[in-house]
């Protein structure tokens, strides 16, 4: 009885863990959001753009997968950067019926400003705000979230 115990007592704090990370993340998510000025990059947008920089050429609905989000919500995102000259299409010339984005020059420009407005008001924030070591922690973190955004 001992042992069930202190499972359920281990997996109440698991839960608790997972429930500050997701309200902690979330105000993140939020207040990144808001550092976003009119004509930025939304975080839609941005994260589009990040996953064609980190894993080249894709399709919308291989995008959608990986962003848990249906292929008309990031349809709808594609639509918006291809109206901005961020990202191209071109016939697969392996499929016919499947479509595959790119980012051109000006998407490859707009991910490196996007990410550092964000990245700088962030860095500002953490060297006014906090220690070394807590930085250290946040980055340790952040890497844990990485791999944990992954396994999702």
């Amino acid at each position: 009885m001992a042992a069930t115990q202190t499972s359920t007592k281990q997996d109440a704090a698991v839960r608790e863990t997972a429930t500050r990370l997701r309200v902690g993340v979330g105000a993140f998510k939020r207040r990144t959001q808001e550092t976003l000025s009119t004509g930025d990059l939304t975080v839609p947008q941005l994260t589009a753009l990040s996953r064609l920089d980190r894993l080249g050429p894709s399709t919308t609905a291989e995008l959608a997968r990986r962003e848990q989000i249906t292929p008309q919500a990031m349809g709808i995102t594609i639509a918006s950067l291809e109206k901005r000259d961020l990202v191209s299409r071109q016939p697969d010339s392996g499929d016919g019926r499947r479509v595959i984005l790119s980012l051109t020059s000006a998407g490859r420009a707009a991910i490196g400003s996007g990410r550092s407005a964000i990245a700088d008001r962030v860095a500002v924030v953490l060297a006014e705000s906090f220690t070394r070591e807590e930085i250290a922690t946040l980055d340790a973190a952040a890497r844990l979230l990485e791999r944990l955004a992954e396994l999702l």
